[in-house]
């Protein structure tokens, strides 16, 4: 990772970011522009390092929510598909030792989900590892009810099961206490 400086040093920084510096490969050598001060030598390489795994996850949720093949024209679909690009990205980064690291407050985190009447992990599906797919499945596995529900409630007004319907809210109620863990940074 280099500075690159044209005439006097500006606000708006140039680096050249290479996983090379003798031979300077096309395919992983990047030129970043950035308005951040101070030393960001080690900050923008690891946050600049993330776009491989960004490109590799991005492809890798195509792939699970079996996205593969499609091919966008109308604007809202195009639309809708950066969402999910910046989902995933979020998904990510959040995720990656990076940002994990500037969360200080981790601690008290873990004492409030700890104090919660529900402990998600407990499930035998739930995925303990870290990594977005790791993540996907678990955020699967908290939306579940709620999709299954909607999945059913057409069928409880042809067979009214009132037991079910309470089962389910009581199971829904206590799936809304999940608080995810966001990077205060």
């Amino acid at each position: 990772i280099r500075e690159i400086i044209y005439g006097k040093k500006r606000a708006i920084t140039y680096w050249e970011i290479t996983t090379d510096p003798e031979t300077m490969p096309e395919n992983s050598t990047s030129f970043v522009m950035t308005n951040l001060q101070g030393n960001l030598k080690k900050t923008l390489g690891d946050l600049y390092g993330l776009r491989t795994w960004v490109e590799y996850g991005f492809r890798q949720c195509k792939q699970e929510l079996g996205w593969t093949d499609y091919r966008f024209t109308n604007f809202q679909h195009i639309e809708r598909w950066w969402e999910i690009i910046f989902c995933v990205y979020t998904m990510i980064s959040l995720n990656s030792p990076v940002f994990l690291g500037l969360n200080q407050s981790r601690q008290l985190e873990t004492e409030a989900q700890e104090n919660s009447d529900v402990d998600f992990s407990n499930h035998p599906q739930w995925n303990h590892e870290s990594g977005w797919k790791n993540t996907l499945n678990n955020l699967r596995l908290i939306i579940q009810p709620l999709l299954l529900f909607w999945l059913i409630y057409p069928w409880l007004s042809i067979f009214p099961n009132s037991q079910l319907l309470l089962g389910f809210n009581h199971l829904i109620a206590a799936m809304n206490q999940f608080k995810p863990c966001y990077v205060s940074g």
